[in-house]
């Protein structure tokens, strides 16, 4: 007849005891180590996204503004929307060197969308089938201010990111300051352009 033997179990150290929590916070460490780095990588790739878009949106509002600035040409209006689609012109070259700061790129394909969308856009119904017209015209400044809006609230969104505020060569409050001012000669600019559209 066999006697079965105990196994002797070791005895419990303060070594030992010791020795197993520190593996367990070693292994926790690493778990939320790479918890950390998958959250960042995320923010990184969200932040790539929204960028693009943004690049995107100036793509189209660019091509608006100086299809404006020629639907304006030889007049006051068309000076002033001159300037601001220089100002476009500046923020969106801003943006791009924001991206490349980051080691990012725009999204050819995006870029091409908004482009194209802009495009198809000046077809749609303005109450003439040649040339543009007034409500037109009402409508273009009005798209623009939209677009303008959005990009204030891009600068506005980087603003919250210190890596991106510490940048040296974009000025985040100074574009949000030449946001504001587009927006302020914009309203201007509409309130002439719906006079004339909709009052005669």
């Amino acid at each position: 007849m066999r006697v079965a033997t105990k196994t002797a179990t070791p005895p419990v150290t303060l070594r030992s005891t010791l020795r197993r929590a520190g593996q367990g916070f070693r292994w926790l460490l690493d778990v939320s180590g790479a918890a950390g780095r998958a959250s960042d990588g995320m923010a990184s790739r969200f932040l790539a996204l929204y960028l693009a878009d943004h690049h995107a949106g100036s793509t189209a509002g660019l091509e608006l503004a100086r299809r404006a600035v020629r639907d304006h040409r030889g007049t006051e209006r068309g000076e002033a929307l001159g300037q601001i689609a220089t100002a476009i012109a500046e923020d969106r070259i801003a943006l791009e060197r924001l991206l490349g700061s980051l080691g990012m790129q725009p999204s050819r394909l995006k870029d091409g969308l908004a482009w194209t969308a802009e495009k198809l856009g000046r077809l749609k119904p303005n109450g003439s089938l040649r040339g543009p017209t007034p409500l037109g015209r009402l409508n273009d400044i009005e798209a623009l201010q939209l677009g303008v809006v959005g990009k204030r609230a891009l600068w506005e969104s980087l603003r919250q990111l210190p890596e991106v505020v510490a940048l040296p060569e974009i000025d985040l409050p100074e574009l949000v300051a030449r946001a504001d001012r587009q927006l302020v000669e914009l309203e201007r600019l509409h309130r002439e352009a719906a006079a004339e559209a909709l009052h005669g």
